[in-house]
């Protein structure tokens, strides 16, 4: 383990794992980058790869349109989530929420149009060994709603709307925190080096028809987050990325820099919050520092 890199996570109050290598995969700095992760949105990469495969050799129509309705939406911070009413759009267009904004009504309309099996068979078949895909996000957080004693995410969230002793919120946060999708073992999982892999073959094309792959780079280099690598890597350095983050204990991103001398690197830097109340902008700096000091230690610089 890199000391320098263990010192950035400690300090930042979280713990970290990290994968960062050469895109033709020859030299890597790595990080207890074998053990499980929780993926939180960091798969959505999977989704939008296996969609745009499959628009590509014609087993989806890319124009086809889904309701994403109202009654049954998936929770989620932005987009469609906050929506009121009924909204189509097509299955090509949903990618691209998907991976901007990280929207989840969109991924959970892609996961289910695909499929969980057809989605974990896509990363057995590109040597994604630790990579599972558990539930869509709509089971997945209403999970943790019931395990907090409630009868969905949004029961819990009304509840957490209003005043209650310091005693019951504190009881209601520690199940929250312990509910096991956020436990690598039992949600939705992954390994740093499993995640540089599939960076790495998305960018050499050798995940997929070359215009699905070129269609996940564009998607990634538009990500609207901007603050965890992309923070350590000002332009004219490119970072395409793709972030994720669930309940303020797991913040995650993967993503690939290119400097303009041409080197680019495959980059997954995976942390999990150590302590009660961490600083969110300390742990989300501390995912580019990180992988900046990474690709020093790559560099030799």
């Amino acid at each position: 383990m890199s000391a320098a890199i263990a010192e950035i996570f400690r300090r930042a109050g979280c713990a970290g794992q990290l994968c960062v290598q050469t895109l033709d995969g020859s030299r890597e700095v790595a990080v207890d980058a074998d053990r499980h992760v929780v993926s939180a949105s960091v798969f959505k990469v999977n989704v939008a790869l296996e969609a745009e495969t499959q628009f590509a050799d014609g087993r989806l129509d890319p124009d086809e349109r889904v309701t994403l309705v109202a009654d049954r939406r998936t929770p989620g911070p932005v987009g469609f989530s906050l929506f009121r009413n009924d909204v189509s759009m097509t299955l090509q267009d949903l990618v691209v929420p998907m991976l901007t904004i990280s929207d989840n009504v969109a991924s959970d309309a892609l996961v289910n149009r695909i499929g969980l099996e057809v989605l974990n068979g896509s990363a057995a078949r590109l040597g994604l060994t630790g990579t599972t895909i558990a539930a869509d996000l709509y089971t997945m957080i209403n999970s943790i709603g019931r395990e907090a004693g409630f009868a969905d995410w949004n029961a819990l969230s009304a509840w957490l709307a209003q005043s209650h002793s310091a005693t019951d919120e504190s009881a209601v946060t520690a199940k929250v925190t312990s509910a096991s999708a956020l436990s690598a073992t039992s949600a939705t999982h992954t390994t740093p080096r499993d995640m540089a892999r599939l960076l790495r073959l998305i960018w050499s094309d050798r995940a997929g028809p070359p215009v699905a792959c070129a269609r996940v780079r564009q998607l990634m280099s538009q990500q609207l987050t901007r603050h965890r690598l992309a923070s350590a890597f000002p332009a004219p350095a490119r970072v395409s990325a793709k972030s994720g983050g669930l309940m303020g204990v797991i913040r995650n991103e993967i993503g690939v820099v290119a400097d303009p001398d041409g080197r680019a690197y495959a980059m997954a830097v995976f942390t999990q919050a150590a302590v009660d109340q961490p600083s969110d902008a300390a742990i989300n700096s501390a995912i580019g520092t990180a992988a900046a000091v990474a690709i020093d230690e790559l560099t030799g610089s």
